[in-house]
Protein backbone atom coordinates (compact mmCIF):
# COMPACT_ATOMS: atom_id res chain seq x y z
CA UNK A 1 0.00 0.00 0.00
CA UNK A 2 1.61 3.03 -1.15
CA UNK A 3 0.77 6.77 0.71
CA UNK A 4 0.33 10.17 -0.51
CA UNK A 5 2.49 11.99 1.66
CA UNK A 6 3.32 15.30 0.09
CA UNK A 7 2.77 18.43 2.15
CA UNK A 8 0.33 20.63 0.22
CA UNK A 9 -2.23 24.37 0.94
CA UNK A 10 -4.94 23.12 0.46
CA UNK A 11 -5.82 19.45 0.08
CA UNK A 12 -9.06 18.84 -2.23
CA UNK A 13 -11.05 15.79 -1.62
CA UNK A 14 -13.67 14.83 -4.66
CA UNK A 15 -16.50 12.31 -4.62
CA UNK A 16 -16.44 11.53 -8.22
CA UNK A 17 -20.00 10.50 -10.24
CA UNK A 18 -20.95 10.81 -13.77
CA UNK A 19 -22.95 13.18 -13.85
CA UNK A 20 -22.31 15.17 -10.32
CA UNK A 21 -19.25 15.78 -7.63
CA UNK A 22 -19.06 16.48 -3.97
CA UNK A 23 -16.37 18.61 -3.11
CA UNK A 24 -13.84 19.15 0.31
CA UNK A 25 -10.95 21.19 0.22
CA UNK A 26 -9.07 21.70 3.61
CA UNK A 27 -6.22 24.30 4.19
CA UNK A 28 -3.06 23.14 6.50
CA UNK A 29 -4.80 23.52 9.56
CA UNK A 30 -7.45 21.14 8.59
CA UNK A 31 -10.19 23.88 8.33
CA UNK A 32 -12.84 23.00 5.62
CA UNK A 33 -12.31 26.29 3.21
CA UNK A 34 -15.20 24.67 0.77
CA UNK A 35 -17.50 21.93 0.78
CA UNK A 36 -20.53 21.76 -1.59
CA UNK A 37 -21.84 19.97 -4.69
CA UNK A 38 -20.78 20.94 -8.47
CA UNK A 39 -21.66 19.52 -11.63
CA UNK A 40 -18.93 16.79 -13.06
CA UNK A 41 -17.98 19.27 -15.84
CA UNK A 42 -14.73 21.19 -16.10
CA UNK A 43 -15.61 24.58 -16.27
CA UNK A 44 -17.67 24.24 -12.96
CA UNK A 45 -14.66 22.77 -11.55
CA UNK A 46 -12.17 25.18 -12.47
CA UNK A 47 -14.51 27.72 -11.26
CA UNK A 48 -14.86 25.99 -7.90
CA UNK A 49 -11.00 25.35 -7.22
CA UNK A 50 -9.96 28.70 -8.59
CA UNK A 51 -9.13 30.65 -5.50
CA UNK A 52 -7.08 27.54 -3.70
CA UNK A 53 -4.94 26.71 -7.15
CA UNK A 54 -1.66 27.95 -5.39
CA UNK A 55 -0.89 24.66 -3.57
CA UNK A 56 -3.50 22.63 -4.28
CA UNK A 57 -3.74 18.74 -4.79
CA UNK A 58 -6.92 16.81 -5.74
CA UNK A 59 -7.62 13.37 -4.91
CA UNK A 60 -10.69 11.39 -5.94
CA UNK A 61 -11.44 7.00 -5.74
CA UNK A 62 -10.74 5.10 -8.23
CA UNK A 63 -14.08 4.46 -10.06
CA UNK A 64 -15.08 4.65 -14.01
CA UNK A 65 -15.45 7.95 -14.23
CA UNK A 66 -12.33 9.18 -13.38
CA UNK A 67 -9.72 9.91 -16.28
CA UNK A 68 -11.58 13.41 -17.41
CA UNK A 69 -10.79 14.62 -14.49
CA UNK A 70 -6.74 13.23 -14.30
CA UNK A 71 -6.44 14.74 -17.57
CA UNK A 72 -8.23 18.16 -16.47
CA UNK A 73 -5.07 18.16 -14.04
CA UNK A 74 -2.35 17.12 -15.57
CA UNK A 75 -3.73 19.91 -18.72
CA UNK A 76 -3.38 22.73 -15.76
CA UNK A 77 -0.73 21.71 -13.96
CA UNK A 78 -2.81 20.50 -11.10
CA UNK A 79 -1.09 17.92 -9.12
CA UNK A 80 -3.82 14.26 -8.82
CA UNK A 81 -3.87 11.59 -6.23
CA UNK A 82 -6.10 8.39 -7.52
CA UNK A 83 -7.31 6.61 -4.25
CA UNK A 84 -7.00 2.86 -4.46
CA UNK A 85 -11.14 1.78 -4.27
CA UNK A 86 -9.89 -1.25 -2.23
CA UNK A 87 -8.25 0.09 0.21
CA UNK A 88 -10.24 2.82 0.82
CA UNK A 89 -13.30 0.77 1.79
CA UNK A 90 -11.47 -0.81 4.94
CA UNK A 91 -10.23 2.59 5.82
CA UNK A 92 -13.35 4.90 5.46
CA UNK A 93 -15.83 2.65 6.13
CA UNK A 94 -18.38 4.09 8.65
CA UNK A 95 -21.97 4.29 10.49
CA UNK A 96 -22.94 6.78 7.80
CA UNK A 97 -22.07 6.93 4.38
CA UNK A 98 -23.34 10.20 2.15
CA UNK A 99 -21.17 12.25 -0.79
CA UNK A 100 -21.09 15.07 1.81
CA UNK A 101 -19.18 12.56 4.21
CA UNK A 102 -16.88 10.59 1.97
CA UNK A 103 -15.54 13.95 -0.21
CA UNK A 104 -14.59 15.31 3.48
CA UNK A 105 -13.03 11.90 4.08
CA UNK A 106 -10.82 11.77 0.65
CA UNK A 107 -10.15 15.26 2.29
CA UNK A 108 -8.79 14.21 5.39
CA UNK A 109 -6.99 11.17 4.74
CA UNK A 110 -5.08 13.08 2.05
CA UNK A 111 -3.72 15.49 4.39
CA UNK A 112 -2.74 13.35 6.71
CA UNK A 113 -0.74 11.21 4.58
CA UNK A 114 -2.97 7.84 4.60
CA UNK A 115 -4.59 8.19 1.01
CA UNK A 116 -3.66 4.70 -0.30
CA UNK A 117 -2.81 5.71 -4.01
CA UNK A 118 -3.50 3.75 -7.06
CA UNK A 119 -1.53 4.10 -10.34
CA UNK A 120 -2.72 7.03 -12.46
CA UNK A 121 -2.28 5.10 -16.41
CA UNK A 122 -1.51 8.10 -18.21
CA UNK A 123 -3.41 9.21 -21.39
CA UNK A 124 -2.17 8.17 -24.91
CA UNK A 125 -1.32 4.90 -23.95
CA UNK A 126 -4.10 4.37 -21.35
CA UNK A 127 -6.83 4.16 -24.43
CA UNK A 128 -5.04 1.26 -26.22
CA UNK A 129 -5.45 -0.90 -22.87
CA UNK A 130 -9.09 -0.36 -22.84
CA UNK A 131 -9.19 -1.34 -25.90
CA UNK A 132 -7.49 -4.49 -25.42
CA UNK A 133 -9.48 -5.07 -22.12
CA UNK A 134 -12.67 -4.64 -24.50
CA UNK A 135 -11.22 -7.95 -27.14
CA UNK A 136 -11.27 -9.82 -23.79
CA UNK A 137 -14.97 -8.93 -23.50
CA UNK A 138 -15.67 -10.22 -27.09
CA UNK A 139 -13.53 -13.03 -26.42
CA UNK A 140 -15.55 -14.27 -23.46
CA UNK A 141 -18.65 -13.65 -25.26
CA UNK A 142 -17.82 -15.89 -28.27
CA UNK A 143 -16.68 -18.40 -25.56
CA UNK A 144 -20.48 -18.10 -23.87
CA UNK A 145 -21.90 -18.69 -27.40
CA UNK A 146 -19.74 -21.56 -28.06
CA UNK A 147 -20.79 -22.98 -24.48
CA UNK A 148 -24.81 -22.35 -25.47
CA UNK A 149 -24.53 -24.43 -28.53
CA UNK A 150 -22.71 -27.48 -26.98
CA UNK A 151 -24.86 -26.97 -23.86
CA UNK A 152 -28.32 -27.19 -26.54
CA UNK A 153 -26.50 -30.34 -28.16
CA UNK A 154 -26.21 -32.17 -24.92
CA UNK A 155 -30.03 -31.00 -23.66
CA UNK A 156 -31.30 -33.05 -26.58
CA UNK A 157 -28.86 -35.81 -26.15
CA UNK A 158 -26.93 -35.68 -29.41
CA UNK A 159 -23.63 -36.76 -30.67
CA UNK A 160 -20.26 -35.21 -29.84
CA UNK A 161 -19.46 -32.43 -31.92
CA UNK A 162 -15.65 -34.55 -31.90
CA UNK A 163 -14.23 -31.00 -33.17
CA UNK A 164 -13.33 -27.30 -31.69
CA UNK A 165 -16.74 -25.51 -32.72
CA UNK A 166 -13.71 -22.32 -31.97
CA UNK A 167 -12.67 -22.91 -35.23
CA UNK A 168 -14.99 -21.36 -38.37
CA UNK A 169 -13.84 -24.03 -40.73
CA UNK A 170 -14.86 -26.99 -37.90
CA UNK A 171 -18.26 -24.83 -37.41
CA UNK A 172 -18.58 -25.17 -41.40
CA UNK A 173 -17.89 -28.76 -41.84
CA UNK A 174 -20.54 -29.83 -38.84
CA UNK A 175 -23.56 -28.06 -40.23
CA UNK A 176 -23.99 -27.93 -36.56
CA UNK A 177 -27.87 -25.58 -37.22
CA UNK A 178 -29.09 -28.99 -39.54
CA UNK A 179 -29.02 -31.53 -36.04
CA UNK A 180 -31.49 -29.63 -34.67
CA UNK A 181 -35.17 -30.47 -36.18
CA UNK A 182 -37.27 -28.48 -33.75
CA UNK A 183 -37.83 -25.30 -36.01
CA UNK A 184 -36.83 -22.77 -32.73
CA UNK A 185 -33.85 -24.68 -31.89
CA UNK A 186 -32.38 -24.23 -35.31
CA UNK A 187 -33.22 -20.47 -35.02
CA UNK A 188 -31.50 -20.62 -31.46
CA UNK A 189 -28.18 -22.36 -33.08
CA UNK A 190 -28.34 -19.99 -36.40
CA UNK A 191 -28.44 -16.81 -34.50
CA UNK A 192 -25.54 -18.38 -31.92
CA UNK A 193 -23.43 -19.59 -34.88
CA UNK A 194 -24.48 -15.60 -36.49
CA UNK A 195 -22.66 -14.29 -33.52
CA UNK A 196 -19.89 -16.47 -33.41
CA UNK A 197 -18.93 -14.97 -36.83
CA UNK A 198 -19.12 -11.30 -36.27
CA UNK A 199 -16.63 -11.95 -33.15
CA UNK A 200 -14.50 -13.23 -34.93
CA UNK A 201 -14.50 -11.11 -37.02
CA UNK A 202 -14.22 -7.98 -34.65
CA UNK A 203 -11.85 -9.34 -32.57
CA UNK A 204 -9.99 -9.91 -35.47
CA UNK A 205 -10.10 -6.59 -36.33
CA UNK A 206 -8.81 -5.48 -32.97
CA UNK A 207 -5.93 -8.08 -33.08
CA UNK A 208 -4.85 -6.52 -36.21
CA UNK A 209 -5.11 -2.73 -35.05
CA UNK A 210 -3.33 -3.85 -31.39
CA UNK A 211 -0.53 -5.26 -33.32
CA UNK A 212 -0.05 -2.14 -35.60
CA UNK A 213 -0.44 0.30 -32.73
CA UNK A 214 2.37 -1.57 -29.76
CA UNK A 215 4.70 -1.33 -32.92
CA UNK A 216 4.74 2.40 -32.85
CA UNK A 217 3.97 2.71 -28.92
CA UNK A 218 6.67 0.51 -27.37
CA UNK A 219 7.90 -2.29 -30.46
CA UNK A 220 10.92 -3.56 -27.73
CA UNK A 221 9.51 -4.18 -25.09
CA UNK A 222 6.70 -6.14 -27.48
CA UNK A 223 9.38 -8.29 -28.71
CA UNK A 224 11.26 -8.54 -25.79
CA UNK A 225 8.40 -10.39 -24.02
CA UNK A 226 7.71 -12.60 -27.08
CA UNK A 227 11.03 -13.48 -26.20
CA UNK A 228 9.41 -16.01 -23.50
CA UNK A 229 8.78 -19.50 -24.81
CA UNK A 230 5.01 -19.92 -25.08
CA UNK A 231 4.59 -16.20 -25.15
CA UNK A 232 2.36 -14.99 -27.65
CA UNK A 233 1.04 -11.70 -29.19
CA UNK A 234 -1.57 -11.32 -27.12
CA UNK A 235 -0.03 -12.42 -24.02
CA UNK A 236 2.42 -9.65 -24.40
CA UNK A 237 0.27 -7.11 -25.16
CA UNK A 238 -1.69 -8.08 -22.02
CA UNK A 239 1.78 -7.79 -20.28
CA UNK A 240 3.50 -4.68 -21.59
CA UNK A 241 -0.15 -2.02 -21.26
CA UNK A 242 -1.11 -3.76 -18.03
CA UNK A 243 2.63 -3.24 -16.58
CA UNK A 244 3.23 0.20 -18.54
CA UNK A 245 6.26 1.05 -16.78
CA UNK A 246 7.91 -1.10 -14.68
CA UNK A 247 9.58 1.67 -12.94
CA UNK A 248 6.61 2.44 -10.98
CA UNK A 249 7.91 -0.35 -8.74
CA UNK A 250 10.64 -0.31 -7.03
CA UNK A 251 11.66 -3.68 -6.08
CA UNK A 252 10.46 -7.26 -7.66
CA UNK A 253 8.22 -7.76 -4.64
CA UNK A 254 5.93 -4.90 -5.17
CA UNK A 255 5.69 -6.01 -9.09
CA UNK A 256 4.41 -10.13 -8.20
CA UNK A 257 2.17 -8.54 -5.55
CA UNK A 258 0.43 -6.21 -8.03
CA UNK A 259 0.61 -8.62 -10.63
CA UNK A 260 -1.49 -11.41 -7.23
CA UNK A 261 1.27 -13.74 -7.94
CA UNK A 262 2.30 -13.74 -3.51
CA UNK A 263 0.11 -14.24 -0.76
CA UNK A 264 0.74 -12.04 0.91
CA UNK A 265 0.60 -13.28 5.03
CA UNK A 266 -1.02 -11.85 8.01
CA UNK A 267 0.70 -11.75 11.52
CA UNK A 268 -0.32 -10.18 15.09
CA UNK A 269 2.23 -10.79 17.58
CA UNK A 270 4.07 -12.70 15.99
CA UNK A 271 1.39 -15.16 15.07
CA UNK A 272 0.36 -16.01 11.51
CA UNK A 273 -3.53 -15.28 11.37
CA UNK A 274 -4.52 -15.60 7.58
CA UNK A 275 -3.37 -13.92 4.11
CA UNK A 276 -4.29 -10.88 2.48
CA UNK A 277 -6.98 -10.43 0.13
CA UNK A 278 -6.84 -12.03 -3.01
CA UNK A 279 -8.42 -9.82 -5.08
CA UNK A 280 -5.99 -6.39 -4.59
CA UNK A 281 -4.36 -6.20 -7.72
CA UNK A 282 -4.23 -6.64 -11.64
CA UNK A 283 -6.56 -9.53 -12.51
CA UNK A 284 -4.81 -9.11 -15.94
CA UNK A 285 -1.79 -9.58 -15.28
CA UNK A 286 -2.61 -12.55 -12.84
CA UNK A 287 -4.46 -13.82 -15.81
CA UNK A 288 -1.69 -13.82 -18.22
CA UNK A 289 0.89 -15.22 -16.53
CA UNK A 290 -1.25 -18.21 -15.74
CA UNK A 291 -1.75 -18.29 -19.14
CA UNK A 292 2.02 -17.69 -20.20
CA UNK A 293 2.99 -20.75 -17.18
CA UNK A 294 1.04 -23.36 -19.25
CA UNK A 295 2.31 -22.59 -22.26
CA UNK A 296 5.72 -22.31 -20.94
CA UNK A 297 5.24 -26.34 -19.64
CA UNK A 298 4.20 -26.88 -23.30
CA UNK A 299 7.15 -25.22 -24.85
CA UNK A 300 9.85 -26.53 -22.50
CA UNK A 301 11.19 -29.79 -21.80
CA UNK A 302 12.88 -27.82 -19.08
CA UNK A 303 9.64 -26.38 -17.27
CA UNK A 304 8.08 -30.16 -17.30
CA UNK A 305 11.03 -31.05 -15.67
CA UNK A 306 10.98 -28.29 -13.09
CA UNK A 307 7.32 -28.49 -12.70
CA UNK A 308 7.58 -32.54 -11.92
CA UNK A 309 10.21 -31.64 -9.17
CA UNK A 310 7.89 -29.38 -7.68
CA UNK A 311 4.57 -30.87 -7.51
CA UNK A 312 5.77 -34.03 -5.64
CA UNK A 313 6.60 -31.40 -2.34
CA UNK A 314 3.95 -28.93 -3.37
CA UNK A 315 1.59 -30.76 -5.24
CA UNK A 316 0.29 -29.35 -9.09
CA UNK A 317 -1.71 -26.18 -8.51
CA UNK A 318 0.61 -24.22 -5.87
CA UNK A 319 3.46 -25.81 -7.87
CA UNK A 320 2.16 -24.08 -10.78
CA UNK A 321 1.39 -20.65 -8.90
CA UNK A 322 5.32 -21.06 -7.81
CA UNK A 323 6.59 -20.80 -11.33
CA UNK A 324 3.86 -18.44 -11.61
CA UNK A 325 5.69 -16.14 -9.36
CA UNK A 326 9.01 -17.46 -10.93
CA UNK A 327 8.27 -16.39 -14.32
CA UNK A 328 6.86 -12.68 -13.10
CA UNK A 329 10.14 -11.97 -11.26
CA UNK A 330 12.13 -12.93 -14.46
CA UNK A 331 9.74 -10.39 -16.50
CA UNK A 332 10.21 -7.98 -13.74
CA UNK A 333 14.35 -8.08 -14.67
CA UNK A 334 13.76 -8.81 -18.20
CA UNK A 335 12.14 -5.01 -18.09
CA UNK A 336 14.32 -3.28 -16.12
CA UNK A 337 17.66 -4.53 -17.37
CA UNK A 338 15.93 -3.97 -20.87
CA UNK A 339 17.47 -7.77 -22.09
CA UNK A 340 15.17 -11.10 -24.00
CA UNK A 341 14.18 -14.02 -21.73
CA UNK A 342 17.66 -16.10 -20.76
CA UNK A 343 16.54 -19.59 -20.55
CA UNK A 344 19.58 -20.56 -19.03
CA UNK A 345 19.63 -18.32 -16.42
CA UNK A 346 15.90 -18.92 -15.59
CA UNK A 347 16.31 -22.37 -14.35
CA UNK A 348 19.40 -22.31 -12.97
CA UNK A 349 17.64 -21.62 -9.44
Amino acid sequence: MRFYQQAHAFYCGIDLHARTMYLCILNQAGDKVLHQEVAAEPAALLQALAPYRAGLVVACECMFAWYWLADLCAQENIPFVLGHALYLKAIHGGKAKNDRIDSEKIAVLLRGGALPQAYVYPKGLRETRDLLRRRMYLVHQRAEAITHIQNTNSQYNLPPFGQKLIYAKNRHTLKIAERFAEASVHKTITVDLGLIDRYDELIADVELYLERTVKIDDANTYYRLRSIPGVGKILALVLLYEIHDIRRFATVGQFVSYARLVRPGHESAGKKCGFGRKKIGNAHLRWAFAEAVNLLLRESEQAKKWIARREKKHGKGKALGILAAKLGRAVYWMLRREHAFDPKRFWQN
